[in-house]
C-alpha cells in the first residue's frame, strides 16, 4: 500500500468523525477551551473535563490520551501545540505534537486517527507551514509504522482543505 493512501484531507467537523481517535488541540490545562478544544469538550460531554482533571497537565508538544465520551471517537488525544513566535523550537514542539499523538495511537492499537490543523487557530501557526509539518511528519511516522492505518486531517476551512490537498497531491 502506498504510504499515501493513509493520508486523506478533508472539510469537516472534527467532533463528527467515527474514527478510532480524533486529536484534540488542547491547551496546557486540558481542561477546555476555545475553538477545537472548546468544541470536543462540549460534544464529548462533562466526563470528558472530569477525566482531564485527572490528568493533570500536558506540556507543549507531549500528548495525553483520554475516552471519547459523547463523542463517535472511541478517544481522544490531547496535544498542546506551540503558540507561533517565529522561533526554530515553534518547529520541533509541533513535529512532536504530531509524533507524540502517533505513537499513542500507536500504543492503544488504533487505526485511525483524524488530525485538526493544530495551532493553526489562535495560536497563530501559519497554515502553509503547519501544513508541511504535519503531513511529512506523519508520513515519516506511517513509514515505520503500520499503525494508524490511516490519517485524516479534518479542516474547518476550505483555504485549509485546499493547502493540505495540494501539498498531498504534490507526492
Amino acid at each position: 500500500m502506498n504510504i499515501f493512501d493513509r493520508l486523506e484531507a478533508r472539510k469537516g467537523d472534527i467532533t463528527k468523525e467515527s474514527v478510532d481517535a480524533i486529536v484534540n488541540a488542547a491547551n496546557e490545562s486540558l481542561l477546555g477551551g476555545g475553538g477545537v478544544d472548546g468544541a470536543i469538550h462540549r460534544a464529548a460531554g462533562p466526563a470528558l473535563l472530569e477525566e482531564c482533571r485527572t490528568i493533570g497537565k500536558c506540556p507543549t508538544g507531549e500528548a495525553r490520551i483520554s475516552k471519547g465520551y459523547h463523542l463517535p471517537a472511541r478517544f481522544v488525544i490531547h496535544t498542546v501545540g506551540p503558540i507561533y513566535k517565529g522561533r526554530p523550537e515553534n518547529r520541533t514542539q509541533l513535529v512532536a505534537c504530531y509524533t507524540n499523538s502517533l505513537s499513542l495511537a500507536k500504543e492503544y492499537g488504533l487505526q485511525t486517527v483524524a488530525f485538526p490543523a493544530v495551532s493553526c487557530g489562535v495560536y497563530g501557526y501559519p497554515i502553509v507551514d503547519a501544513c508541511k509539518i504535519a503531513v511529512d511528519t506523519c508520513v515519516n511516522f506511517l513509514n515505520d509504522n503500520e499503525l494508524p492505518a490511516k490519517v485524516i486531517y479534518v479542516l474547518f476551512s476550505e483555504e485549509m482543505l485546499d493547502h493540505y490537498t495540494r501539498y498531498l497531491n504534490q507526492f
